[in-house]
């Protein structure tokens, strides 16, 4: 069975994702979401892992940050764009926001020099995710090179982390590089770099991704859960603190502090708290335990949330791709050209202009239907009647080429007018992190 990585090319089965990696459905959530983005309306965005917790979190207003990072090793393309809206989305919705620029991972795995992955990041993904609308004066944006406290957490992680998990999870044998795998740990250090208690403190963190990128999310889980000191538990009818690698002192700070409940027992590893035996208990144990290992100097990490996109096609059919300029709209593209790209992309028409009217199309297997559905049209009931209309062979392909093609020219000279509006001053919202 192929593994599933953040490198490979090939289309994702996302089904395994679901069946096999205990993704969840974001349906059951919806309701709860209050800005609900196109994304989430048309089921753009499928899974989630923890999300209730930073919806939780925003319901109440209470702090949580969004997280997701920019590997700079080529253009900046629509795919990319959906990961720049879902951080703004989250800003919108009282997010703190952390944009990482992987300069690390992109040397490692890629091979290009830290300067030219400056470069690139600025242009390419700076300069565009703050044209797209996100507040800079507010966000957190750096590149992993000039974190010196993400290398702090990096080193962190690597007491906790092994090379077998490593080789699980990403396949790496003896032949990988020592930097491609500190690149992983980089990641892993990027998405808990908001708990930090200089950013804000332990606290829901969500981080916007597409499929591909679960297995960064797995391990991230699984370091946040190693780092922390204790493990709080529901079990039949109480809840229990169990010791992991706390000292006598702290184990003794966290009976002192649930002492206040009236049935706690404590033994030698564990305090079980028998007046509390529901998810409410656990969570409001969980938050003592939290305070009491970061006042001590620990991190108290929450397992970092995520949501997962779809990908875009690329537009002549498989991933889209940086390396394959054809494949891909860039955000940097001049609107013309990427308008005779759209002309000429993949669709789900039949053979024949004939066959199209009789039988009707595909539009869940055409590029530039998905196009207009991800990211050109926001009127949910135009979007559907064009659907309805190419399938019942109303709508040929040459009609929605010819308005996809204006759409993305109109876009593309908005957004490259807005690039240049704030491209002088994108440089200075950058953080190096000492």
């Amino acid at each position: 069975m192929d593994r599933i990585d953040p490198w490979t090319t090939k289309q994702i089965d996302i089904s395994r994702i679901f069946q096999e990696f205990g993704v969840e459905r974001i349906d059951p959530l919806l309701d709860k979401i209050p800005i609900k983005h196109r994304f989430v309306r048309r089921r753009i965005i499928l899974g989630h892992r923890d999300y209730d917790k930073v919806l939780n979190a925003i319901n109440k207003n209470e702090k949580f940050a969004v997280m997701s990072g920019f590997m700079p090793s080529g253009a900046a393309h629509i795919g990319h764009k959906m990961v720049m809206e879902e951080i703004i989305w989250h800003q919108k919705m009282g997010g703190d926001v952390f944009v990482s620029i992987a300069d690390m991972e992109a040397h490692a795995v890629r091979g290009i020099p830290l300067k030219k992955c400056r470069e690139i990041g600025i242009r390419e993904y700076i300069t565009s995710i703050v044209a797209l609308g996100l507040n800079p004066e507010n966000a957190h944006i750096y590149f992993q090179s000039e974190n010196f406290r993400l290398r702090d957490l990096m080193f962190e992680i690597g007491i906790v982390t092994n090379f077998s998990t490593m080789s699980a999870i990403y396949g790496f044998s003896g032949d990988t590089a020592i930097s491609h795998i500190s690149s992983v740990l980089a990641q892993s250090a990027d998405i808990l770099l908001p708990q930090l208690k200089e950013f804000g403190g332990a606290r829901p963190v969500v981080v916007p991704v597409g499929f591909d990128q679960d297995p960064h999310i797995r391990l991230v889980r699984d370091v946040a859960d190693k780092l922390r000191r204790f493990q709080v538990e529901l079990h039949d009818g109480y809840v229990r603190i169990r010791n992991k690698t706390a000292d006598n002192d702290l184990f003794n700070e966290v009976y002192e502090r649930v002492r206040e409940y009236e049935k706690v027992k404590i033994y030698q590893g564990h305090i079980d708290i028998l007046d509390l035996k529901d998810a409410t208990g656990l969570n409001e144990i969980e938050e003592i335990v939290r305070k009491v290992e970061m006042d001590n100097g620990y991190y108290g990490f929450y397992p970092p949330s995520s949501i997962y996109h779809l990908f875009v096609s690329g537009l002549t059919g498989g991933k889209m791709s940086s390396s394959n300029p054809d494949s891909h709209i860039s955000l940097l593209d001049k609107p013309e050209y990427a308008a005779k790209k759209v002309k000429k992309a993949k669709t789900g028409g039949r053979v024949s202009l004939d066959e199209q009217r009789e039988k009707g199309g595909d539009p869940d297997n055409c590029s530039v239907f998905e196009l207009l559905y991800f990211h050109l049209i926001e009127d949910d009931i135009k979007i559907e009647r064009i659907r309805e209309e190419c399938r019942s062979g109303e709508r040929v392909c040459g009609e929605c080429k010819k308005e996809a093609a204006v759409l993305i020219e109109e876009f593309l000279k908005d957004h490259q007018e807005k690039r240049k509006a704030v491209e002088d001053t994108v440089e200075s919202y950058i953080k190096r992190l000492r």
